[in-house]
């Protein structure tokens, strides 16, 4: 197995501010860290470096996207108002979305690393790939950035697979606990490309991803939420995947996986309520893959988002990419026992019913 990694310096970079968590500080607030530091993807790759795993992968060098690519997904307006602010000193760039210096080619590099990932999935330079990119994307919209997100990134790749590599379509499954609301507005209308977002309900975007948001026109039936309760476990997401994500792509039989990847569904995530579990996330990729590998040769690009957790997140995403590779290198989270026995890990009456209404959706699929 051949899987590809893209990483850059310049992503640990691009500055963030001082908040408290996603909060501006100034009086009664006391300054903090932005929630999206660089601080949990550095200790990812730093897990890769100790462990030999980053070894064991396909390095991709990333570049930055072109205007023309960024355009794919975003307007003008958009992509001159980020540059604007290139050289200005921590601002808000949308809702809820800081740059600082250098944050504008920071993020055109970001886009840039998933374009060259899923240019090496699509032409079988590797099997599979991970983009460790920031900053994250699913968030952002066409016209504005959002939730700590610049660019599309996840978006930006699916629209040049589909314009620039010859696919006809092609199936995002994002299990970030935040809905991943950028990427839906990108192929709402479309049905050349399947949208799963399984999220925690109504964390972020308060307003979007529910389960009755399933496109429009053409794409009527090609988005799929599941917003998950409060709470929910590795069982449930488990069952999420076994009763509808994996049933959903075998029915559309997409040539090409892209998952929005964040861990902040992970227990003691800052800003998610979730319990998912290093053996969760590799129960989670093992079903995608087994899917992937009997509907399109085992393509799966997997691009970073969220999770804000510095302690447990390299963890996660060590599990992740080592199954993405098959391989062992002999590393235990030193969280599982305490996260993986936590009450209710196992699916609950109220998720399940939950589940039994996302299910229903499949048949929308044609």
């Amino acid at each position: 197995m051949k899987t590809g990694i893209v990483f850059h310096e310049l992503y640990l970079w691009h500055h963030t501010g001082n908040h408290a968590d996603y909060i501006p500080y100034g009086f009664p607030v006391e300054p903090l860290h932005h929630s999206e530091s660089p601080d949990t993807k550095r200790r990812i790759k730093n897990l890769m470096d100790v462990s030999g795993l980053y070894n064991k992968l396909t390095a991709i060098s990333p570049r930055n996207a072109t205007k023309d690519e960024i355009l794919l997904f975003h307007t003008d307006n958009h992509y001159e108002h980020i540059k604007s602010l290139n050289g200005s000193i921590t601002t808000d760039a949308g809702i809820s979305a800081p740059t600082g210096i250098g944050s504008f080619d920071i993020a055109l590099l970001s886009a840039g690393g998933v374009l060259e990932a899923i240019d090496h999935v699509i032409d079988g330079k590797v099997d599979n790939a991970y983009a460790l990119v920031r900053p994250p994307g699913h968030h952002a919209m066409p016209n504005k950035a959002m939730g700590f997100c610049i660019f599309g990134n996840a978006a930006i790749a699916g629209k040049h697979a589909l314009k620039n590599k010859g696919l006809s379509k092609i199936a995002f499954v994002d299990w970030d606990v935040h809905h991943g609301n950028g990427t839906q507005t990108a192929f709402y209308e479309d049905s050349d490309a399947l949208t799963i977002s399984i999220h925690q309900d109504r964390n972020f975007p308060t307003n979007s991803g529910l389960i009755n948001e399933t496109g429009e026109g053409k794409g009527s039936g090609y988005n799929i939420n599941i917003p998950l309760p409060p709470g929910s476990g590795v069982g449930a997401y488990e069952a999420a995947f076994d009763r509808v994500v994996i049933p959903a792509l075998e029915a559309y039989k997409p040539e090409l996986i892209i998952v929005p990847s964040g861990f902040d569904g992970g227990a003691g995530d800052p800003i998610g309520r979730q319990m998912m579990t290093s053996e969760g996330f590799i129960s989670l990729t093992e079903k995608l893959m087994q899917s992937a590998d009997q509907i399109c040769d085992g393509k799966i690009l997997m691009t970073h988002e969220g999770g804000y957790s510095a302690a447990t997140v390299p963890f996660f995403a060590h599990s992740v990419i080592e199954t993405l590779a098959q391989e062992n290198m002999g590393i235990t989270d030193p969280f599982q026992k305490i996260i993986g026995n936590l009450g209710q890990q196992e699916l609950q009456p109220h998720q399940d019913s939950l589940i039994k209404e996302a299910e229903k959706l499949i048949k929308n699929i044609k």
